[in-house]
């Protein structure tokens, strides 16, 4: 396996990417977020370029500002509740964690700013032999399912056929009050829709914070406690399911660092329109 170094990765100029922690060093939530809020105040002042902070997170669940209280861990497992958009996520080992702090024109296009990570993401997975997609709507990258044509043939052909799928009749169906089955970790032996890197971001002062998680190879079955982002008529990937062999989190490093750097700095953020 590959060494990953921890410390700022040298480039001449335009975006900065600084390792934390990685595997046995992997960081607590909440020395990344403080370190998120140093670098955010640096970067406001100028002091710093754009700055993306990498690295893995040890075991955590965190509640954006729109999680409910039926999206939460039904044994009571402790939440982290953070600043961010989006809902409920878990961080933790096998999953690479992205916070780009970079600061936008003003008035601020966040749509723009989640858009450009999605197509970074989405190269990732391209250069993997994954196809990731966006799904309108929905935020971050995903894989889809099968098509109603293809379940129905898949069905004649012997495959499971459910007479009642409950997620369709009904839009506060918990798949965690259903069994094993149901759990978004098994979204892709069913064949559904599901995501495999999820973005959640903030803009404090028209500079960035938050970011993204790609899984790369985590225990999926972390996600089952929660509703992943609120989402619940769809589940979760990771890339080492999706290819059906062992990735690690040194493999897709220098990917992902390669395909932010294309995408953030070859883009040229413009004010929103108003």
């Amino acid at each position: 396996m590959t060494a990953i170094s921890r410390g700022e990765t040298p480039a001449p100029e335009g975006l900065r990417f600084v390792h934390l922690g990685f595997g046995a060093d992997a960081v607590d939530y909440e020395s990344a977020w403080q370190e998120q809020r140093r670098v955010h105040a640096a970067r406001f002042a100028d002091e710093l370029p754009d700055t993306c902070l990498l690295l893995e997170h040890q075991a955590v669940y965190t509640a954006g500002r729109r999680t409910s209280e039926d999206e939460r861990p039904l044994d009571g497992t402790p939440v982290v509740d953070v600043d961010r958009g989006g809902k409920i996520t878990w961080h933790g080992p096998g999953q690479l964690v992205g916070y780009p702090i970079q600061k936008l024109p003003r008035p601020v296009d966040v749509v723009a700013h989640v858009r450009r990570l999605e197509e970074a993401l989405i190269r990732v997975c391209a250069e993997f032999g994954v196809e990731g997609t966006r799904v309108e709507g929905r935020s971050g990258v995903w894989v889809l399912g099968d098509t109603v044509s293809t379940v129905e043939q898949r069905a004649a052909l012997g495959g499971l056929n459910l007479d009642f799928d409950p997620r369709t009749a009904d839009e506060l169906f918990d798949p965690r009050l259903n069994g094993p089955e149901y759990a978004p970790s098994n979204a892709g032996q069913r064949r559904e829709d599901r995501k495999l890197a999820a973005i959640g971001i903030r803009v404090a002062k028209g500079v960035t914070m938050h970011g993204f998680a790609l899984n790369v190879n985590p225990d999926n079955t972390s996600f089952d406690k929660i509703v992943p982002c609120g989402i619940r008529d769809a589940g979760v990937a990771s890339l080492a399911n999706e290819l059906g062999r062992e990735i690690t989190i040194a493999e897709v490093l220098p990917v992902v660092e390669k395909h932010l750097r294309d995408v953030l700095e070859g883009a040229e953020p413009l004010p929103r329109a108003v």
